[in-house]
This record gives structure tokens, C-alpha cells and sequence, in this order.
């Protein structure tokens, strides 16, 4: 490496210059740079669906703090190759997102992400110290004084988005009187969005989405939210196959497709792809999944879902009827691209079913935020009620693609 005649050694790289340590992370999205020691990594697994998180990671840096780091299941494969236990890496670009009071490893409040643009390579040559482990040590009296709590030994009190989370104040102790009398002469922080009014599709972040769904008062509402997508999510289906008519799902009959929505009146039902495309998405405050159906899909990528897959399968006739179309190039080119979402919040995501926020549309980014009228509230309502009923069981649908797209896709790939 050349020398500065100082004595100094000339940066190699621009990152070099943004070197950060784990204690001064916050969140959101940065493009600088991490060095630390990979202490241990590990696959995530749901144990209920059987299905892959992620992969966990402990690292450490030079400064001996700990921190706990993600990378998604789609991004496994382009890292694992080059991770092994004990080295020292650089990260270039990386997203900070929360650290989940559950199953978390290390006390720092930030998990370090993988994003779609990150850059991991081995710190050759490093003469700096990275500490191999690290340990916290607590007496025997303090674990005894512990022992039957439930939850961590040691940690703070966190409330998540779930029903099941709950924090029950003592009226008789000073310090909740103290707050309730403050609150009762402060009427206007109790209301800062009062769920009563929200017809005006409000601008916010991630962050202020989800701390409006767990407010006691919040009713269904749409938002604007500016944010870039990270990565279109693995392990389910994009797409579902969906009555022509009522946009239902289907399933698969005797001789044809049956509507799951007995409230449609549609005979002869032909199937219709449509979306239902997960992708992870962050914004300066947090990260999201958001939920993309129907039109707002189609907004995103340029393309209805049924062109993508019929498509697919005349460009591969030999692939047999129930088998599943690949996500396309389509969604997968959208990654690391910013946009204005319009998200809808419903019931769904105030008793905790699902933290993942429905888009109905996709905006230009000069847009002002609109409003919802009534007529439009009802149809998308009505539209958001028919995917909701039929999202859960839309997995077993996607593989009853033997209707009207796909058998014209394979005749007209023979007649070729």
C-alpha cells in the first residue's frame, strides 16, 4: 500500500473513510462501512411452518461491542460460501433495522441486515485487535433474585404488535398517577392521530404505521409511505390463481374451477393470475413487509400477473400443469428502487395476525398524499375483503393453474 509522507497509509477505498462502530449504529439504511469478527452464525427456522427465517449471525467488533446480524433467505446462498466462524469481514452498505425482544443474542438495540446492495469480504492483512468472544458476568444473588421471572434474566420491558402483549399499571403507585395526570392535562398527546378522522391518506413512515396499529383507537386507514425494496421475499408463491369474476381464489374441481366466494354468481369460472407478491422493503425509520395485490402489482411492475406467468409457461411447455412459475424478472428488477406506497391497515394487523401492510396502489414520488373518498373507500374495502378471506389458503390454489391461461399458453407453444 503507498505511503503519504506523513508516514500515513493512502486510503484504498472511499468506504475506508466511512469505518463505523457498532455503538454508534442507529436505524435505517447506511453506506458506509462494519469490521468485525464473525463469532457464530446459524439458520433461523419457524418451527410451526417449517419454514427458513433467515440466517443469525454474533459478531463483535474492534470496540468489544456485540451485535446480532440477519441475512435473508434469498441472500444465503451469495454469502454462506465466503462466511466461516472467526474471521474478520468488512460489510459495505447494510440496513439497521430493530432488534426483536425475541431470540435476540446479543443487548445492542439494532440488528445489522444484509440489503440488496451489500458488499462482505475478508479484512486481509488486519493488524487490528478483534476480540474473540464476549462474556458478562452476573453474582449468584442476582440470578437467585431472577430466577422465576419469566422471559430474559436481564433486559428491558418491550411491547410488540401482538394481542397477546399487555402492560397493566397500578392506579395506586405515584409514578402512574404522576403520568395520568400528566396525560389528562396533555388531551392532545393521547389523540395525535385519532382514528375517527383518518380519511386523508396521511404521509408516514414505517415506523409511525406501526406505532398507529397499536394504538387501542386505530381503525382500518390508508397511508402514504415512502420506501425502497430490499428484496422480494422466498418461500411463498407471488401469485394465486383467482376467479375471473369476483377475483376469489379457486380450486380445482372435478372437470373445472370452483369459486371459493359462494356470494359470487359467476358459472364457468376460467382462472386468472393474479398478485400476491410479498417484498421486504426499509425506510429511515424500519423495516416492512408489504403485500402487494391485484393492481397495485401490476403498478409496480409494468405487467399483470397473468401475462407474467402465461409467459412463462410458453416459454417452458414441457413443464407440467401443477407446476409453479418462478418470480419473474419482473419483481426481481424492482429491488433497490424507492417508491411511494399507499398501505392499507386493517383489523388483521390490529389483533397482531400479521405485521405485514397491504398495498392498494403504487404512486410517483411527487404525488401529493390524496384523499379517499367514500365510493373508493367501499371498493377497495370490498376488494381487500375478498384477497384477505382467501390469502390464507391461496397457497393451495396457486398449483390449480390447469384453467383457461395456461392451457392456452401450452397449445399455442405446440403450434409453434
Amino acid at each position: 500500500m503507498a505511503m503519504k509522507p506523513h508516514g500515513k497509509s493512502i486510503v484504498s477505498s472511499d468506504y475506508d473513510e466511512k469505518v463505523v462502530f457498532f455503538k454508534d449504529l442507529s436505524l435505517g439504511h447506511q453506506e458506509s462501512q462494519l469490521r468485525f469478527r464473525l463469532i457464530h452464525f446459524w439458520e433461523a427456522w419457524n418451527p410451526l411452518k417449517k419454514t427458513l427465517i433467515g440466517m443469525e449471525m454474533l459478531l463483535i467488533d474492534e470496540k468489544g461491542t456485540l451485535i446480532q446480524g440477519f441475512v435473508s433467505p434469498g441472500r444465503i446462498k451469495k454469502y454462506l460460501p465466503d462466511m466461516k466462524r472467526g474471521f474478520v469481514y468488512k460489510l459495505n452498505n447494510f440496513y439497521r433495522s430493530r432488534n426483536k425482544a425475541v431470540f435476540r443474542v446479543a443487548d445492542h438495540t439494532v440488528t445489522v441486515s444484509f440489503s440488496w446492495n451489500s458488499e462482505l469480504s475478508v479484512f486481509r492483512d488486519c493488524h487490528i485487535p478483534f476480540d474473540e468472544d464476549s462474556f458478562r458476568f452476573h453474582s449468584y444473588e442476582e440470578f437467585q433474585a431472577n430466577c422465576n421471572l419469566k422471559g430474559d434474566l436481564y433486559g428491558t420491558l418491550a411491547l410488540t404488535s401482538m394481542s397477546s402483549s399487555r402492560v397493566f399499571m397500578d392506579y395506586d403507585v405515584q409514578p402512574t398517577i404522576d403520568y395520568f395526570a400528566w396525560l389528562g392535562a396533555n388531551p392532545d398527546i393521547a389523540e395525535q392521530v385519532n382514528a375517527e378522522i383518518v380519511t386523508k391518506r396521511e404521509t408516514m413512515t414505517i415506523g409511525e404505521i406501526f406505532s398507529y396499529i397499536k394504538q387501542e383507537t386505530a381503525k382500518d386507514a390508508f397511508f402514504e409511505c415512502t420506501a425502497t425494496i430490499d428484496d422480494v421475499v422466498h418461500g411463498s408463491s407471488w401469485y394465486y390463481i383467482a376467479c375471473s369474476g369476483c377475483h376469489s381464489k379457486v380450486s380445482k374441481g372435478p372437470t373445472s374451477l370452483i369459486c371459493t366466494n359462494n356470494k359470487c354468481e359467476k358459472v364457468n369460472v376460467s382462472g386468472v393470475a393474479q398478485y400476491l407478491s410479498k417484498i421486504s422493503v426499509y425506510d429511515n425509520s424500519d423495516q416492512a413487509v408489504f403485500v402487494l395485490l391485484g393492481d397495485a402489482g401490476r403498478e409496480l411492475t409494468g405487467k399483470p400477473a397473468s401475462e407474467l406467468v402465461r409467459s412463462y409457461f410458453e416459454a417452458n411447455g414441457n413443464e407440467g400443469v401443477n407446476h409453479e412459475a418462478p418470480v419473474p424478472e419482473a419483481l426481481i428488477s424492482t429491488i433497490g428502487h424507492k417508491h411511494k406506497f399507499c398501505v392499507k391497515v386493517t383489523e388483521h394487523n390490529f389483533s397482531g395476525k400479521t405485521r405485514s401492510l397491504t398495498v392498494t396502489k403504487i404512486l410517483p414520488l411527487d404525488t401529493p398524499p390524496a384523499t379517499e373518498s367514500s365510493e373508493g373507500n367501499k371498493t377497495t374495502a370490498a376488494s381487500e375483503e375478498t384477497f384477505i378471506n382467501h390469502v390464507g389458503s391461496a397457497e393451495g390454489s396457486k398449483r390449480t393453474c390447469d384453467g383457461t391461461d395456461l392451457e392456452e399458453a401450452k397449445r399455442l407453444k405446440r403450434e409453434d
